[in-house]
């Protein structure tokens, strides 16, 4: 493997990329990033009320989303508001483009 190459294939890269891959795959965080993105900004209690949501299991898939930087959170006051992170998910979808077309 080039220098260059390696400098792209490293375990911390390896790791960030696995995360958020694994953040992207699973059922109710999709569900949530959809939702996210038809209501373009929204209130973390409307999330969970409107999708049937336990409290507890919306926050757990939303902080993962969170670390993973696939959505934003904004508090106003008592109320945090999400969104979804658009230039992080064009990057995703750029560089699984350039693995697929290898």
């Amino acid at each position: 493997m080039s220098g260059a190459a390696y400098k792209l294939v490293n375990n911390k890269n390896l790791d960030a990329a696995s995360s958020v891959m694994r953040a992207l795959t699973h059922p109710i965080r999709l569900r949530l990033i959809g939702f996210i993105d038809q209501n373009k900004r929204i209130n973390v209690n409307k999330i969970y009320k409107t999708l049937k949501m336990e409290q507890s299991v919306a926050s757990q898939h939303l902080r993962i989303l969170r670390e993973v930087k696939l959505v934003q959170a904004e508090r106003k006051g008592k109320f945090i508001f999400y969104t979804v992170n658009y230039k992080k998910l064009e990057g995703i979808v750029i560089a699984i483009n350039k693995f697929l077309s290898k």
